[in-house]
């Protein structure tokens, strides 16, 4: 495509997008939650299945620090992994990649 038609394929491409994206986010931020408390389950084992919130006070500052980090971290790689997947998937249907 030339430069104005790249340009208004793009924009159809994200607006077209936008839902698609919004029900990926979702499904990503599900998938974190559980993949979270998987892996906090593993690192903490004991009777303290949750996570602790920066307001609790029976757990150091540490621990509310470390899980706080590695549900950051969880998070934003499945939702990267969820949109990329997703953003492929909907260039294969549509022939436009919905980013840049």
């Amino acid at each position: 495509m030339s430069g104005k038609n790249q340009q208004d394929g793009n924009k159809a491409a994200k607006i077209l997008y936008q839902p698609f994206g919004l029900v990926s986010s979702v499904v990503a931020g599900l998938i974190a939650g559980q993949v979270f408390r998987m892996v906090w389950q593993k690192a903490l084992p004991g009777d303290r299945g949750d996570a602790p919130k920066p307001l609790e006070s029976e757990y150091s500052f540490k621990e509310v620090l470390v899980g706080a980090l590695i549900q950051g971290a969880i998070f934003a790689a499945v939702k990267a992994t969820v949109s990329r997947g997703g953003a492929r998937v909907f260039e294969r249907w549509t022939g436009e990649w919905p980013g840049n």
